[in-house]
């Protein structure tokens, strides 16, 4: 955490005190004094004596040379300076932005000129040579060659005055709206989370069930974990709505709001057209706003993670509708844009770039609807990837081709944007670095067809390991001689990861480290790698789902789900193949998971360990009921090595018993469980029982399909709301990506 802080601050430092650099208003004045520029913008486009002809454009084209020794454009320029800006302002200060305006290092008329030509004249003398014979008339409409000193009037002047000081008011304004929007949208879970910690804070939401009647419920049924019917997404929770509802407020505020005419306009003369103009830079300033928040909060690194008591999936949440609101700004600013420009900027490369853009965010949200993600999960993702990159290209060049570099700051926002993910990219390859390359033992469960495996990886040196944590792990050469070896080197998923060692039991653990060596060269010598080790377990299930050690060896016998007869058979368990590592129980699926067979030394790459739940508020409570599902239960077993007071209740499949005895080592060290092969978990009855027992806070951690998450958090919400003393504090461990 402390080199990603001081990475942030040093790109924060870095970009702010470049020359140049910054937002308008905010470190960047790209017009130094509104009433003298707009004296130099009246006559900005006139050609002189000394202009011209460019022979690749058929345009007059006028130097610095040209104006810094034209006499009529000196004395007319002299001249607006004195009637228009005098009063306001020095002689020393004209003096300074005469240099400014003459040699236009604001680049309005020939951007390439960089020549830095001596001033034929100064302010003064070049006023002293226009009064001593002074103009008889006026610049007109009409008048394209500047060829003798004129006056300006003042009507031409407020127009120029309007136009220049209308624009920056509007770069000023969104600048300032877009730090309010990412300050906002990054602060909030820090101060609510620190909010927490208050004497007061834990009391107030003691007293009125704050958690259970504003957090934990869903907005739309008991959908969270669940996709919608129709697979039309995932809702978020009273709390994580509450969230978004007032962002979204605050955007709509911020991009409805404070937006002034300057009428007469030089560039925008039609008021419907000058409110257009102003509708465009707010809506394109707010969406490049809202880019690093958007890829902060999408990262794994994400530093919010550390700071807060927010999970994982909250921010994955926020992430998608903060890009929605992302394509909902950027589809604004091309929608009002197109009636008033496309007519003579739609060729021009800048406007080419932003409809690239605009495609590419349009590609992007096609393919991140749930549909696509759960059905070609891969192609989701690299398409995500891509036109993610192409999005930001396209918006670098949309910017820097119309206005240029340093100007109105817009690629400020993508400094930001990029240096989050360029970090967050960078971070996920030191950490696989960190790791280093690891061998792992592949073993398919018996019993499962292949179905489930686990994976022990040697080396990871992780201890006990914390609770809510996952590795995203990488198999370059799982396929290699399969059809699809070319996707496989970069494919990574999310697992729950457990501690080899926690899968020993209590007392297996040190014997296994006194012995290991042993073993390892008996298992070297031997071609059967799936030797036992060590004591099995018998399971008896109990009409009441109870499980217990037995002292018969190798063998499991488990009641059938109705509470009927035994049935018996023998079984292997499988030694991890060293305490100091970590194992994954995989159930394959569709991926690069599909291709994990028996393997004893395959290559591994780890990205990880990241948080994937906070944990801080669970580890306070008196009392844990851990409830898994399935597979699930592998996320939850590094509970019972960090908490003293556990209840674990697991129902599983008839297909994946065989889990039973992998985790056993693990579930010894709980006396209190429920174990169901077959049959579900009643949710209602396992809570009443612990509020019944008298715990004054019991945390529930859920880990398991997704119907099962949603029905123990309706089950928590109805307890807490309706249990006297007692208090619950849920955590659901799921991906919903």
């Amino acid at each position: 955490m402390r080199l990603y802080i001081s990475w942030l601050a040093s790109c924060l430092f870095f970009f702010t005190a470049r020359a140049g650099q910054g937002l308008v208003g905010y470190g960047l004045d790209p017009i130094n004094d509104y009433c003298t520029w707009s004296c130099y913008g009246t006559i900005a486009f006139l050609s002189l004596s000394c202009s011209t002809l460019d022979p690749a454009t058929g345009m007059m084209s006028t130097s610095r040379h040209c104006r810094a020794n034209d006499t009529p454009f000196l004395e007319t320029l002299a001249l607006c300076f004195h009637d228009e800006c005098a009063k306001d302002l020095k002689p020393s200060q004209l003096e300074g932005y005469w240099e400014f305006d003459v040699l236009d290092y604001f680049g309005v008329v020939d951007p390439t000129d960089t020549t830095n030509p001596p001033i034929k004249w100064t302010y003064q003398s070049a006023l002293a040579s226009a009064q001593s014979h002074p103009p008889t008339v006026e610049l007109s409409p009409t008048t394209f060659v500047l060829n003798q000193t004129v006056k300006i009037p003042h009507l031409a002047w407020l127009k120029h005055y309007n136009g220049n000081y209308g624009i920056e008011r509007e770069q000023i304004v969104g600048s300032t709206y877009g730090i309010i929007i990412l300050v906002v949208g990054f602060a909030t879970p820090i101060i609510l989370t620190w909010a927490g910690y208050l004497p007061f804070a834990s009391r107030l939401s003691s007293y009125f069930r704050l958690p259970t009647r504003l957090l934990y419920p869903s907005t739309i049924g008991t959908y969270v974990v669940r996709p919608l019917p129709h697979l039309l997404g995932n809702p978020p929770t009273r709390g994580q709505a509450l969230f978004l509802v007032i962002f979204l407020i605050i955007n709509l505020i911020l991009s409805t709001v404070n937006y002034q005419s300057m009428q007469p306009h030089s560039l925008r003369p039609q008021l419907s057209f000058e409110i257009t103009a102003l509708v465009v830079y707010r809506t394109g300033i707010l969406a490049f706003a809202l880019i690093p928040l958007m890829l902060l909060f999408s990262s794994r690194n994400n530093i919010l993670l550390w700071w807060t008591n927010w999970s994982h999936n909250t921010y994955i949440l926020l992430h998608k509708w903060i890009a929605r609101l992302f394509f909902l700004y950027s589809l604004l600013h091309t929608v009002v844009a197109l009636p008033w420009f496309y007519d003579t900027d739609s060729k021009k490369e800048y406007w080419i770039w932003g409809a690239v853009a605009i495609i590419a965010m349009t590609i992007i949200l096609g393919t991140s609807i749930l549909w696509v993600r759960q059905k070609a999960y891969e192609v989701f993702l690299a398409t995500h990837i891509v036109m993610s990159v192409i999005t930001l290209v396209g918006c670098w060049y949309h910017v820097t081709l119309w206005v240029g570099i340093g100007t109105w700051g817009y690629e400020t926002w993508l400094y930001a944007a990029c240096a989050v993910w360029f970090f967050d990219r960078l971070a996920r390859f030191g950490r696989v670095l960190k790791n280093g390359v690891k061998r792992a033992r592949v073993v398919e469960l018996d019993g499962t067809g292949g179905e489930y495996v686990r994976v022990d990886i040697e080396g990871v040196r992780w201890g006990t390991g914390d609770p809510g944590t996952h590795v995203y792990a990488y198999w370059p050469f799982v396929n290699a001689s399969g059809g699809e070896w070319w996707r496989q080197p970069w494919e990574n998923h999310p697992f729950s990861l457990v501690p080899s060692v926690l899968l020993l039991g209590k007392g297996e653990a040190s014997a296994h480290g006194k012995s290991e060596s042993v073993k390892s060269e008996s298992r070297s010598g031997s071609s059967d790698r799936h030797r036992p080790h060590h004591e099995g377990v018998e399971v008896d299930l109990e009409k009441n789902g109870g499980i217990k050690p037995m002292v018969s060896r190798l063998s499991t016998s488990v009641a059938a789900p109705d509470g009927g007869g035994e049935k018996s058979h023998a079984r292997q368990r499988i030694t991890p193949a060293t305490a100091s590592g970590v194992s994954l129980f995989i159930k394959k699926g569709t991926g690069v998971t599909k291709h994990l067979r028996a393997n004893s030394s395959l290559l591994t790459l780890l990205d990880g360990p990241y948080t994937s739940t906070p944990t801080a508020e669970i580890r306070k409570c008196d009392r844990l009921l851990l409830i898994g599902g399935g597979i699930g239960v592998t996320s939850l077993l590094p509970w019972v090595a960090n908490h003293e007071n556990i209840k674990v209740a697991w129902s599983l499949k008839e297909s994946a018993r065989c889990l039973v005895g992998e985790v056993e080592g693990a579930l010894s060290r709980v006396q209190d469980k429920d174990i169901c092969i077959g049959s579900r978990l009643d949710f209602d009855h396992l809570l009443a029982q612990e509020v019944a027992s008298g715990w004054k806070k019991v945390g529930v951690v859920v880990s398991g399909p997704d119907g099962m998450c949603d029905d123990v958090r309706a089950a928590v919400v109805a307890a807490g709301r309706k249990a006297g003393h007692t208090e619950f504090e849920l955590e659901v461990d799921a991906f919903t990506w």
